[in-house]
């Protein structure tokens, strides 16, 4: 038996909401180069993640991974919780 390691994403971001149960809204945003002009751009897009005991709050900076889809959205998974919002 061989031990194979699977790779799998990870991301961070903040949270932009937690309204729903068990899931929270992450925005994850990345710097790019525009191709002709060469201005940095920020590009960002917003992924729906699992959070099993509803402990992430807004403005939290959280890893989360990919997985196994869970709903029609939802296809990531939170991981932890790296930094806390101020309140």
């Amino acid at each position: 038996m061989s031990d194979k390691k699977i790779n799998t994403r990870t991301l961070t971001g903040r949270i932009t909401s937690d309204k729903m149960d068990k899931t929270i809204t992450v925005m994850i945003e990345r710097r790019v180069k525009h191709p002709v002009y060469g201005k940095i751009l920020t590009k960002s897009s917003k992924i729906k993640a699992h959070d099993e005991t509803n402990d992430a709050q807004i403005g939290d900076l959280v890893t989360i991974s990919e997985c196994r889809p869970i709903s029609k959205y939802k296809s990531w998974v939170l991981v932890n919780v790296d930094e806390r919002a101020t309140a």
